[in-house]
């Protein structure tokens, strides 16, 4: 009997994200999925550069990825699809997922999707971005029924630099944010920052739930693939 095809991910990531295709090498059964990456040019974690990238080398990343017959597009920028609201995720990724030839899923819609199975009502949000992007991100989040209570990033524009904080000082990081905040969940976006590694020892120190943009789109391919 012939042996059942793995599933392909198509992932689509900023050219200096070093992060989010070994989560999901890590997280993704190797038996069921094969995740394949292009890259769209980026060095600043800005508006301006995020557009610039979404707009000039997104397309031709998608495009090449469709001629390996993809199952599943992922866009893999949480602060990129925040740009003007997660309805603009969305759309991005209708157009990608056309060029790609297969559904196409954005980091922000999963994350809006876990956040959603939680049934959060008063979200943290940690960044490592700008107050710009960090602001974009906690407006994309929130919901008629989910407030964002706290939003702090780190400050940190070069791209390559998200990934260099450690789990450990994600977890410093978070204490010294959200010590006294009243929520009943933490968001941490960028699928460039280590979060996920440091997920359960968050949600151990803090006692509430905790999504991180890697960890969402582990759940999101595994519910929209099987």
């Amino acid at each position: 009997m012939k042996p059942e095809r793995r599933q392909r991910i198509a992932l689509i990531v900023p050219s200096s994200n070093t992060v989010m295709e070994n989560d999901l090498h890590r997280h993704l059964p190797a038996d069921r999925y094969t995740v394949h990456t292009a890259r769209m040019y980026l060095v600043e974690t800005t508006r301006a550069a995020e557009l610039a990238m979404i707009e000039d080398h997104a397309p031709k990343a998608a495009s090449d990825l469709g001629t390996l017959r993809p199952d599943l597009l992922v866009f893999g920028c949480t602060s990129g699809g925040s740009l003007f609201g997660a309805a603009y995720d969305q759309r991005i990724c209708d157009e990608l997922g056309e060029r790609a030839g297969c559904p196409a899923l954005g980091t922000l819609s999963a994350v809006n999707e876990a956040l959603a199975r939680h049934d959060f009502q008063r979200l943290a949000v940690l960044t490592p971005y700008n107050d710009d992007l960090t602001t974009a991100v906690a407006g994309a989040v929130t919901t008629e029924t989910r407030r964002v209570v706290a939003a702090h990033g780190l400050g940190i524009e070069d791209n390559v630099a998200l990934a260099e904080p450690t789990p450990a000082d994600i977890l410093t990081f978070a204490e010294a944010r959200l010590r006294g905040v009243d929520c009943d969940g933490l968001f941490v976006s960028c699928t460039n920052f280590r979060a996920l590694e440091a997920r359960d020892a968050l949600a151990a120190r803090l006692g509430v739930p905790v999504v991180t943009s890697n960890s969402a789109v582990v759940d999101a391919i595994r519910l929209r693939l099987g």
